[in-house]
C-alpha cells in the first residue's frame, strides 16, 4: 500500500467513521493549540507543560487513528 492509499483510507475513515472522525477532530483542535503557542517567542511554566501535554495527547490520538486504520483495512469487508 503507498502513501496516496493510505491518506485515501485516512479520508474515507474521516468521512464515514464517527470514531476517527472524532478523533482526528481532536487531532487538529490540539494540532491548532501547538501551533499557537509555537508561535510566542517565549513560553511560560504552564505553557511549556501545556505544550508538552499537547504533544503527548496528540501523539495518543494518532496512534489511536492509526490503530483504526489498520483495523479497517484487516475488516473482511474490505478484504474482498
Amino acid at each position: 500500500m503507498n502513501a496516496a492509499d493510505t491518506q485515501d483510507i485516512k479520508t474515507l475513515l474521516a468521512s464515514a467513521h464517527g470514531d476517527y472522525r472524532e478523533l482526528f477532530q481532536q487531532h487538529h483542535e490540539l494540532d491548532d493549540r501547538l501551533h499557537q503557542l509555537t508561535e510566542k517567542h517565549y513560553l511560560s511554566t504552564s505553557e511549556q507543560l501545556e505544550e508538552v501535554t499537547l504533544k503527548k495527547r496528540k501523539l495518543a490520538l494518532k496512534d489511536r487513528m492509526e490503530q483504526l486504520a489498520r483495523a479497517y483495512l484487516s475488516s473482511p469487508a474490505t478484504s474482498s
